[in-house]
């Protein structure tokens, strides 16, 4: 503000605009009569060129800039070789980043609006994405000026005075006071103002989040006549299959008693069938298959549950401990079943080659996820951080859609647990997809379990195994030292929980002194014993 003649000797208080925002900026001015507008920009909030998505001038409510209206844009240079970044589209009346300006100049360059007649305005309007996607290349000091004739040019306004981008409260910049204790007085009672304000802003900006639904009373429910919509014939209330229970619910039921009924019969203690399922869900997550190996289907059309009895007391012991899986997982490894061996008996093969009657534990081979931890925990490189970004197993191409190719090279980001790799729907991972890793476009009640020549291909020359064998080997070196024996017996113990016998040292220590540790490293990773459940 301008000091009066009385004023010169009275230190003055700076008057402080808000920072330019990427969203919106207004520049209000006296109206003026001009032919031409011009906005220079001298200066942005990051070392690159300066971007405009529109730039509108108005006469009363009137946007005059837009080349519909007549008026033609000119500027200093255009950024080359990009259609989204034209200077036609700086008054298009399209906004957002795929439609704007870009200068030529880093940190500069201006752009200049001709209207077709004389035209009295009153305000410019300007934004760097009103859509919200891009905050870089954002002016931060301009001046925008207009004129009649070209070359003799009036300021009527600037970014002079903004405050800086990203501003708080905590960044008052220090005025000169004088030493005047009242003016220091009102310079701390203003900015006490300014951070409550600011804090008041930001609680009353703040959306409330939460997961709501909105309940609306169905329409009424007809038995259709062959399953025919078209052929509806006697409205039937809301209720289970009746031959496995009923709900007490009328036509008129509302929607949250509809729910809340079927929610309470799903828990029931005389439904027969939920606490089956998930326990048996739980055995086939344990032991490869449960005990109705059909675990979507207990019906007529599904197979027969091997051990009925076993199955119906687990069951009613899921309910009885109120419904805990952590106490069914502790008393299911707890088992003798659980914790017999694999050993096979020829006897018990010749009746029971599947193992359904669990007289011994059945082995089976780790799913893809499994195998791919176990690699990376055997090198010592597995990152177990919990929570964050995922990852990703391809390298992607953007066109049309997008296109994604297997990776050639991993690193460190690479090495998390795989139940944070992205999935893509019918794309696989080109080493453990092989693996029977199930497509993210399908739900499936159970994997697939198989064995081809291309799982033993994969694991064998992926560049991601040949990369893990590696840092295995320097592992070895690292932990155990330099003396092939006891390199081995490390090793044995990292892959298979055991020493080695005294033929497998030897095999071991004349392997690794032909081939090299890394090869020998790999030859474990690639190993039934490393990759079964034994």
């Amino acid at each position: 503000a301008a000091a009066g003649p009385q004023d010169e000797h009275k230190p003055q208080l700076l008057t402080c605009r808000s920072a330019v925002s990427p969203l919106f900026n207004v520049e209000s001015f006296p109206p003026v009569l001009a032919r031409h507008v011009r906005l220079t920009v001298f200066e942005t909030n990051t070392d690159y060129e300066p971007c405009l998505d529109e730039l509108e001038i108005f006469a009363g409510d009137e946007n005059v800039a837009l080349a519909s209206f007549g008026s033609t844009a000119i500027c200093s240079g255009s950024y080359p070789g990009d259609p989204k970044h034209q200077l036609s589209h700086v008054n298009d009346g399209k906004f957002g980043n795929d439609h704007s300006w870009i200068s030529d100049e880093i940190g500069q360059g201006w752009v200049q609006i001709e209207f077709p007649r004389p035209i009295v305005i009153d305000r410019v309007q300007w934004s760097r994405d009103r859509q919200g996607h891009y905050r870089d290349r954002l002016p931060t000091h301009y001046r925008i000026e207009t004129a009649m004739e070209l070359g003799q040019w009036t300021v009527v306004a600037s970014g002079d005075g903004r405050l800086p981008v990203n501003f708080s409260a905590t960044q008052m910049p220090n005025y000169a006071t004088g030493g005047r204790s009242e003016v220091e007085s009102e310079i701390r009672q203003s900015r006490q103002a300014l951070e409550e304000l600011s804090k008041r802003h930001a609680q009353l900006s703040a959306k409330p989040q939460a997961y709501i639904g909105t309940f609306a009373q169905p329409p009424p429910t007809f038995r259709l006549h062959r399953g025919d919509p078209l052929m509806p014939r006697e409205q039937i209330a809301p209720d289970t299959v009746r031959a496995i229970g009923t709900l007490p619910l009328t036509a008129t039921s509302p929607e949250q008693q509809r729910r809340l009924a079927f929610a309470r019969w799903l828990v029931s203690q005389d439904n027969p069938l939920t606490a089956r399922v998930m326990v048996n869900r739980l055995w086939q997550y344990h032991f490869g298959t449960g005990f109705v190996s059909t675990s979507s289907d207990f019906g007529n059309a599904g197979s027969r549950p091997t051990h009925p009895q076993l199955l119906d007391w687990l069951a009613g012991e899921f309910m009885n401990r109120n419904w805990s899986m952590k106490h069914m997982h502790r008393l299911i490894l707890l088992s003798n079943t659980w914790q017999q061996s694999s050993q096979p008996n020829d006897q018990a093969v010749k009746s029971d080659a599947d193992t359904r009657l669990l007289w011994r534990f059945p082995p089976r081979r780790l799913e893809a996820e499994a195998i791919r931890d176990c690699l990376l925990a055997a090198s010592g490189s597995l990152d177990l951080r919990l929570g964050g970004p995922g990852f990703s197993a391809f390298e992607v191409q953007m066109e049309n859609v997008r296109h994604y190719f297997p990776k050639k090279e991993y690193g460190a980001g690479d090495w998390r647990r795989m139940i944070y790799m992205t999935k893509v729907r019918q794309e696989q991972d080109s080493t453990f997809g092989v693996f029977d890793c199930p497509d993210a476009s399908q739900v499936i009640p159970q994997r697939s379990r198989s064995t081809t020549p291309l799982q033993a291909l994969n694991l064998f020359n992926s560049q991601f195994v040949v990369q893990q064998a590696r840092l295995f080997a320097m592992r070895l070196e690292r932990q155990a030292g330099s003396v092939p024996s006891d390199q081995v017996r490390l090793a044995f113990r990292i892959c298979y929980g055991r020493l080695p016998h005294a033929q497998e040292q030897a095999s071991a220590e004349q392997f690794a002194g032909e081939h090299g540790w890394p090869a020998f490293c790999r030859a474990l990773l690639n190993s039934n014993e490393f990759i079964f459940i034994p």
